[in-house]
């Protein structure tokens, strides 16, 4: 669906009449399209939201609008739209687990392995 950035004529037809309506009471509102493109490199690059390409627009317009988007639903739209299209089930799991160690549980001066290997006295 997206290549370098940049989303296909065929997966804009699905997503954009998704997305909220455009516009705004004064100045120019950005493409809906850029600004998802600009929301989609950001991910899938994993750089700050400052250093975001001057393609997209303005970083502070791209991060407003996901963070809108995120809040309203739209990116659930998408989501259950995308899930639609597809001929496969999904299953999702989540693992949160987290294994805590005692502080004393660590070795200091280095591996004690060797005493575990070695025979006991006798």
């Amino acid at each position: 669906m997206v290549r370098d950035g940049e989303i296909s004529d065929a997966a804009w037809a699905v997503m954009g009449p998704l997305l909220p309506p455009a516009g705004r009471a004064r100045g120019r509102w950005r493409d809906h399209r850029q600004v998802l493109e600009g929301i989609v490199f950001k991910f899938r690059t994993g750089l700050p939201w400052r250093d975001l390409p001057e393609r997209f627009g303005p970083w502070q317009t791209v991060h407003g609008r996901f963070a809108r988007w995120a809040a309203d639903g739209t990116f659930d739209r998408l989501l259950a739209a995308a899930q639609g299209r597809a001929e496969v089930d999904w299953l999702v799991a989540i693992d949160s687990t987290i294994v805590r160690a005692h502080q004393h549980a660590a070795a200091k001066g280095g591996s004690k392995s060797a005493d575990w290997d070695a025979p006991a006295a006798g």
